[in-house]
């Protein structure tokens, strides 16, 4: 299950279409007890030349992690075919045999109280608990006819002689297999039983014939895949987040309030960037409000109100926009201590801003897509590099402002506040290296080691260092009279300098000064 504003819905229905791909990854959902997964597959048209093959190799596969883990989305081995393999992890399989017309449910690993059974949940959500007995089809031993047995009486089982390999005694759990117009359809479920069998579990579709290169045959697939939680229909890690973006988006909120109240107490130190970066607090609280929105409507209704998810996609990509330009230009200098860019600083703002479009399209795209399209992964590798490369570009002027520092600390008489704002700007290299570590390394390091329910912090982490990385640069760059970054050369040392020789002389005797006005800067 995706972190969606559109692809988090009560039911999915992905449609693949002259697929080649040996494996295709469906999706990932952390369920608690009573927790339930539906999956109808409505159609399946397989392209199959003649097999020797006695074992099927078409099918489902449902892994389980109780411990937290990221899924990975890089080109899976050809070769890896989970129908052609033992397994001692926590494994379901789901062979779908066309020759029989029937499917197969292997499990291995310790898997008491998962239950399986064919058809769909009841429209009517019913008592929270195991499924009751109801009818399932399963083969007659040693007859090629069919018997209807009981659930109790079907109940699967697996031996430890069966899990070492895959030819052992047919104990477990068999469902029929529909065949109409040259495809093929069943349904099934699967309930949580117990704490024991809560984690975080991953559904994918093999079609291991394709698993050869040079001899892939199409195939098409339609499912339908329903996930549900006791508590709504969020994956476990997705739980919190309501109240965590909420909590957040106030945060941000009540940050952008006390600096705006900041500079209307200090009109007359105060710079265009001061606004932007108010701006910047304010479009981050909308953006997390939205978010905390779409989220509480997905777990109650199962579906989100596709207005407030594009109002959600809209301020994202302005927060985005917005924390890099900023950033960049804080760094730069920009307004306070000069009013134009250089050729290098234009050319960083040509990057960070394209970039910074792509990496919203990546992120449309990914929260808009099923995690088995074909471009899925390769949307989100672009948005992974493209931030990193965001990330990186912003330095340059941080540097750049560093170097210029220590060169003009020695050679323009002015070491004193040269060497301050040199102090200001390594701290705010620090900060920006610390902001991009945390939320793009420690984060994810995170999500690795943290069991499925507690996936959460990883958004925590994230929020938490921008809140944190946000004040910290208000209070570096705040408008006041003290702070080495605003101290202008408007009135330089050598005019300093002049001055007090005028008045040592007495040459500026009977004179008044007229003090300089802040009319030479750009306040407002």
């Amino acid at each position: 299950m995706k972190n969606s504003a559109f692809g988090v819905v009560l039911t999915r229905c992905p449609d693949f279409q002259g697929e080649k791909r040996a494996e295709i990854p469906l999706n990932s959902f952390g369920f608690y007890a009573n927790g339930s997964l539906e999956v109808d597959l409505s159609l399946l048209r397989l392209g199959l030349r003649e097999t020797e093959e006695e074992t099927p190799l078409v099918g489902f596969s449902l892994t389980r992690v109780q411990s937290g883990s990221i899924r990975s989305y890089s080109t899976p081995n050809p070769h890896n075919c989970p129908f052609r393999r033992n397994s001692s992890n926590l494994l379901v399989l789901f062979l779908i045999n066309t020759k029989d017309l029937r499917v197969q449910v292997r499990r291995y690993g310790d898997q008491k109280k998962l239950f399986i059974s064919p058809g769909l949940l009841p429209e009517v959500p019913s008592e929270p608990g195991p499924p009751k007995p109801e009818l399932t089809v399963t083969p007659k031993v040693g007859s090629g006819t069919i018997a209807v047995l009981s659930k109790a009486q079907s109940k699967p089982t697996v031996s430890q002689g069966d899990q070492q390999g895959l030819s052992g005694k047919d104990s477990e759990l068999v469902l029929g297999l529909g065949h109409l117009n040259n495809s093929y359809n069943f349904s099934f479920h699967v309930v949580i039983g117990s704490r024991a069998e809560e984690g975080q579990y991953s559904l994918n579709f093999h079609n291991c014939y394709n698993s050869e290169p040079g001899r892939e045959q199409p195939f098409d697939l339609t499912v339908m895949i329903r996930e549900k939680n006791p508590e709504g229909f969020l994956s476990a890690a997705e739980i919190p987040l309501f109240k965590l973006y909420l909590v957040m988006s106030a945060c941000f909120l009540a940050a952008g309030i006390f600096w705006v109240s900041v500079l209307c107490r200090n009109t007359y130190k105060v710079f265009k960037i001061h606004w932007l970066m108010a701006a910047l607090a304010f479009t981050k609280s909308i953006s997390l409000l939205f978010h905390s929105i779409n989220y509480y409507f997905i777990n109650s209704q199962g579906h989100p109100i596709e207005g407030l998810a594009i109002m959600h996609y809209i301020t994202h990509l302005l927060k985005g926009a917005l924390l890099f330009i900023t950033i960049a230009l804080i760094g730069s200098g920009w307004a306070f201590v000069k009013y134009v860019l250089s050729d290098k600083e234009k050319k960083i703002f040509g990057i960070v801003i394209p970039l910074q479009v792509l990496a919203n399209v990546a992120y449309i795209v990914i929260e808009s897509r099923e995690e088995g399209a074909s471009d899925y992964r390769l949307w989100k590798e672009i948005l992974f590099l493209v931030d990193l490369i965001c990330c990186g570009t912003i330095l340059f002027p941080v540097v750049w402002s560093i170097r210029h520092l220590q060169d003009a600390s020695g050679t323009d008489g002015k070491v004193a506040v040269n060497l301050a704002k040199l102090k200001l700007f390594r701290h705010y290299y620090i900060m920006v290296i610390c902001y991009v570590y945390f939320t793009r390394i420690i984060a994810i390091l995170l999500q690795v080691a943290v069991p499925f329910q507690w996936q959460w912090l990883y958004q925590l982490l994230v929020e938490g260092s921008t809140l944190a990385f946000f004040v910290l640069t208000g209070y570096k760059f705040q408008p006041a009279g003290n702070n080495p970054y605003l101290q202008l050369p408007q009135e330089d040392e050598e005019d300093m300098q002049m001055e007090q020789i005028m008045t040592d002389s007495g040459f500026r005797e009977g004179l008044s000064k007229v003090n300089k006005t802040a009319s030479g800067r750009e306040l407002l």
